[in-house]
């Protein structure tokens, strides 16, 4: 897989990750979903094949949800949430997940299942989380108001300025990692969830790249965000990120946080072609 662009920090080794299913990693795919009948066949309808396992954990809807995805994909596990958010839907999939990697998804549509290989690629070239970008070349978004866009590229940039990170989209919900790098990567309960994993990451040392992404507009229904409501929890989490004790990182000698752009038209893993 080639790289596009230089790398913002750190830097790799150059070497695929040394993990015993690197060639043919199993993937668990991770989907919140609150009312979301009409959207979910069109979610699944592009999951690659392959998938080793779907988690899709459903916030109690009083909708069809949760029958749609059982007709749709019978081998799914579907998991009921006793709490409330975003991320705390997600923490209850991470952690029935099987696969040697786990990708989120939403259940809008918003964020499109067929370039789930992107990421697999960018996490077997070596990243330790790949995590997508609205903002970089060969992205975009159909999705993004304009008070949205400059709220999403300020609150990024407060991370890059207190954490001396280089990210360039903190808020989008497309994100893939290695399963046994989960205890590095905080989930917080809400929507600021991504907010979280990325900072935590980065404190980890763990390795990120940036894969190009194309956020969909959602077909049906209303989105749950609200930009001021959840643009101030999202800065909330940010400051109380920053004053927290870092963690203990676990990452190797000498190798340091990264945030790497990949090639938006890498080669698809065997594995998602079949």
């Amino acid at each position: 897989m080639e790289v596009a662009g230089p790398l913002r920090q750190g830097a790799l080794d150059g070497s695929p990750r040394r993990f015993g299913r690197r060639d043919s990693p199993r993937v668990s795919v991770v989907i919140p979903t609150l009312n979301e009948e009409r959207n979910l066949p069109g979610v699944l309808a592009r999951l690659p094949a392959g998938v080793h396992q779907l988690i899709v954990v459903d916030g109690r809807s009083s909708d069809q949800s949760v029958a749609v995805v059982r007709r749709l994909w019978p081998r799914a596990l579907v998991l009921t949430q006793s709490g409330t958010g975003k991320g705390d839907a997600l923490a209850l999939g991470f952690a029935a997940a099987t696969g040697d990697i786990v990708v989120t998804l939403d259940a809008d549509g918003s964020t499109d299942p067929a370039e789930l290989p992107r990421y697999v690629a960018a996490l077997t070239a070596g990243a330790d989380l790949a995590k997508g970008s609205r903002f970089l070349e060969g992205a975009g978004s159909a999705d993004l108001t304009r008070t949205r866009r400059v709220g999403a590229r300020a609150l990024t940039g407060v991370v890059n300025l207190l954490f001396s990170t280089g990210y360039t989209d903190l808020c989008y919900g497309y994100t893939a990692f290695w399963r046994d790098r989960l205890d590095q990567i905080s989930v917080a309960a809400g929507f600021e969830v991504e907010a979280s994993m990325s900072i935590s990451a980065a404190r980890a040392g763990l390795v990120v790249a940036e894969v190009p992404s194309f956020e969909r507009a959602r077909v049906h229904g209303a989105t749950k965000l609200r930009t001021v409501r959840d643009g101030t929890r999202v800065l909330g989490e940010i400051l109380a990120a920053r004053f927290r004790r870092r963690p203990v990182t676990t990452a190797p000698a000498g190798q340091t946080v990264a945030t790497q752009t990949m090639d938006a038209d890498v080669a698809e893993p065997a594995e998602a072609r079949a």
